[in-house]
C-alpha cells in the first residue's frame, strides 16, 4: 500500500490485504484448537489476542517514529509505515512456515513421549478427531443451523462494531482533543499497553482481588470479549470442519461489524462522539444478554441429550467402529458431548 500511486490501486491492494488478513485470526484459533484440549484452550487464545494489545501500543510508537521519514524517496510518513510494517509482516511469515508445527506430531520441541501424552489429552477430549476426516458441505450447513452458533455470530457482529472502532479510531479520537499528529501516535500507545498489562496481570495473578483490579485496566472490557467468544465458538462445534466453519462464521461476523465501525465515528460529533458512545454500549448490554442466553440453551442441550441418548445413537451399534462412526457424524450433537458454558 505505501507504493500505490492512483486511488484504483489503492482500492486493489487494500482488498487484496484484507483477502490475505481476513483467515489470520480464525485460522490461528483453529490451529490452537487443534494443539490443546477445549479446558485448555481459552487461556491460549487469551494470550494470543492479548498480542492485538501490545500490537496496537507498538503500533503507535512505530508510527510516531517511522512519520519522521516524510519526504524520504518522494514518500510520505504514511506510506513508510506500510512499507516498513509490510516487510516486517512479510519476513515474519516466512519464518513462521519454518518454524511453526503443522501438527502435535510434526513439533521438533516435543520428545516422542509428550507427543502420545498430549495426543491422547486430545482423543479423550475431543473422540470424534479422525485421520481421515474430510470437508464437507453438510458440515458447513450444520454449523450455520446450530442455535449456539448464531448467537455467537450475533454476538461477534456487535463485538467486531466496537472494537474496530476502537482500534481503528483510537487515534482520531485522540487527535480531536487537539493533540498534535505526531503527539497524538505516541498518546495511542497508553491505552493499548494498559490493555496489554491488564490481560498479564489476569493471566498470571492468583489473588481474585488482584485478578479482578487487572479487568479494569483492558481496554472497555472489548479485547476481554474476543477471546472468549472465539474459544466457545471453538469448543462447541465438531467434528473439525464443523468447527473451522463455525469460528470462520464468528470472524466473518467480526469483520462485517468492523465496516459498520468505519461509520461510527462522524467527525462532526468530535471530540465527545456521544451517540457513538450511546451505540456502543448498547452493543456490549446486547452481547451480555446473547450471552447469558446461550448458557441456558447450551445448558438445555446438554440435559437433553442426556435424556435422549438411546434415540440419538439407535442408529448406531455398540461395537467400537460404530462409536466412532457415530461421533464423526454427530460431533457435537453426540449425547456424550458436554457443551462448555
Amino acid at each position: 500500500m505505501g507504493l500505490v500511486t492512483s486511488f484504483a490501486g489503492l482500492v486493489t491492494v487494500r482488498f487484496l490485504l484484507g483477502l490475505m488478513e481476513g483467515p489470520m485470526f480464525p485460522g490461528i484459533v483453529l490451529y490452537l484448537s487443534g494443539f490443546y484440549t477445549r479446558e485448555d484452550l481459552s487461556l491460549r487464545v487469551a494470550l494470543f489476542f492479548s498480542s492485538a494489545s501490545l500490537s496496537g501500543a507498538f503500533s503507535g510508537l512505530l508510527a510516531a517514529a517511522i512519520e519522521n521519514m516524510n519526504g524520504v524517496g518522494g514518500k510520505p510518513g504514511w506510506a513508510w509505515i506500510f512499507i516498513l510494517e509490510g516487510i516486517f509482516s512479510v519476513l515474519i511469515g516466512i519464518l513462521g512456515f519454518f518454524v511453526i508445527p503443522s501438527s502435535l506430531q510434526d513439533s521438533n520441541l516435543l520428545s516422542p513421549k509428550h507427543k502420545d501424552i498430549l495426543e491422547q489429552r486430545r482423543k479423550r477430549d475431543r473422540p470424534s478427531l479422525s485421520v481421515d476426516d474430510r470437508f464437507s458441505f453438510k458440515e458447513v450447513l450444520r454449523s450455520a443451523k446450530s442455535l449456539h452458533v448464531a448467537i455467537i455470530f450475533i454476538s461477534f457482529f456487535f463485538l467486531g462494531t466496537t472494537l474496530f472502532g476502537l482500534a481503528l479510531f483510537l487515534p482520531t479520537i485522540v487527535g480531536e482533543l487537539g493533540f498534535s499528529p505526531n503527539r497524538t501516535h505516541l498518546l495511542s500507545v497508553g491505552p493499548f499497553a494498559t490493555a496489554f498489562a491488564g490481560y498479564a496481570i489476569y493471566l498470571t495473578s492468583t489473588d481474585k482481588h488482584v485478578t479482578y483490579g487487572a479487568l479494569y485496566l483492558i481496554v472497555p472490557g472489548v479485547y476481554a470479549v474476543a477471546p472468549i467468544l472465539a474459544a466457545w465458538m471453538a469448543n462447541n462445534s465438531e467434528p473439525h470442519y464443523r468447527r473451522a466453519s463455525s469460528v470462520a462464521f464468528g470472524f466473518m461476523a467480526a469483520n462485517c461489524g468492523g465496516i459498520l465501525s468505519t461509520w461510527s465515528f462522524p467527525s462532526n460529533e468530535a471530540p465527545r462522539y456521544t451517540k457513538t458512545t450511546i451505540m456502543n454500549l448498547t452493543f456490549s448490554a446486547i452481547i451480555v444478554v446473547a450471552s447469558m442466553a446461550n448458557v441456558l440453551i447450551l445448558d438445555l442441550k446438554n440435559k437433553r441429550k442426556v435424556q435422549k441418548r438411546a434415540d440419538i445413537l439407535a442408529p448406531y451399534g455398540d461395537d467400537a467402529q460404530s462409536n466412532e462412526t457415530a461421533w464423526k457424524e454427530l460431533g457435537d450433537r453426540h449425547p456424550d458431548f458436554c457443551y462448555t458454558l
